[in-house]
């Protein structure tokens, strides 16, 4: 009988340990995932464009396809080449941390630029036209195509991040807390699109066969609110891909052993000390996304004349390279 209760205390103890070792992968997965925040605004920001002009009944087939691409770049593809670069270059990851900052802010500074530039909406719009003209089938393919590789660029930028948020020295814990992040963000960002895309069919059809008068207006103020929120979406978005953006290369910089911009953005943003920790953290966040959008606007020209060429020339361009 003590044998059996010395084992039944055995099994307890080890149970405790794995659900530790449990809640420490998810704290860690949701702590990474956190980091990765002006990427995961940005991706849900996004992935909406690439259903419209498209039926109704096209467009969570289209959100579904497109979030087994995604599913596919985090798990299959980048999940390992993270491993890979924690265990044997782990002197690289600062590098492309700065990299994936500086993606960040030409995406924000790029917006930026289009918002300052009503002529360029208009030739998007007559572009949107002319597309929505050509067969169906082989549009939807093509939107598919260039949303996965969009994906596969900022599915980049946030597994780099996690990875470099994640605290541990066991390859499996590693492995498994990108698993949770690359996966719980895809359900977060693509169930959030399928939402959104949907949004207006479904308060259309509660203002039409809604059971009462409150239901009915419900579903009006949705069908008119829908395009405030996508205005709102996106510039928050824009903001947050600033923010993050900027902060991503000025931590960076200091890993690799340049101290001087974060220090002299730490010694600034503590002048607003008195008025609280969240003035300071208010004034760091508007001195990073200041930077990140000068970043921006100096990557915009390079990104135009030379990457973006570039990768139009090994068949990574398009609308997928770019958005």
């Amino acid at each position: 009988m003590s044998g059996l209760l010395a084992l039944l205390d055995d099994v307890a103890a080890i149970a405790k340990v794995a659900a530790a070792s449990v809640d420490d992968v998810m704290g860690q997965a949701t702590k990474a995932g956190a980091k990765a925040a002006g990427a995961v605004i940005d991706d849900a920001a996004v992935t909406p464009k690439y259903v419209h002009g498209f039926t109704a009944e096209r467009e969570l087939p289209i959100v579904w396809k497109i979030t087994r691409g995604s599913i596919f770049n985090k798990l299959v593809i980048l999940l390992p080449a993270a491993l890979l670069l924690s265990a044997f270059a782990p002197w690289a990851i600062a590098p492309l941390l700065m990299l994936g900052g500086g993606y960040l802010c030409f995406e924000g500074a790029e917006k930026v630029a289009h918002w300052l530039s009503p002529a360029h909406h208009d030739v998007q719009e007559a572009a949107r036209k002319k597309m929505s003209a050509e067969d169906s089938a082989h549009l939807e393919e093509e939107k598919v195509k260039g949303a996965i590789k969009t994906d596969f660029i900022l599915s980049a930028e946030i597994m780099t991040i996690a990875l470099a948020a994640i605290e541990t020295d066991s390859l499996l814990f590693e492995a498994v807390a990108l698993a949770l992040v690359g996966l719980g963000i895809t359900v977060l960002v693509y169930g959030s699109v399928a939402l959104i895309v949907k949004a207006d069919d479904m308060g259309l059809h509660l203002a039409r066969q809604g059971r009462t008068a409150l239901g009915r207006a419900i579903g009006r103020g949705v069908v008119r609110g829908m395009p405030g929120f996508m205005r709102l979406l996106t510039f928050v978005g824009t903001l947050a891909m600033l923010w993050v953006g900027g902060s991503i290369v000025v931590h960076s910089l200091a890993e690799i052993g340049w101290h001087v911009p974060e220090d002299a953005i730490d010694a600034i943003a503590q002048m607003a000390d008195g008025a609280g920790d969240f003035a300071v953290w208010a004034a760091k966040a508007v001195i990073d996304g200041l930077l990140g959008l000068a970043i921006g606007l100096l990557l915009m020209p390079v990104v135009g004349r030379v990457i973006s060429p570039v990768l139009r020339a090994v068949g990574l361009g398009g609308e997928g390279a770019s958005h």
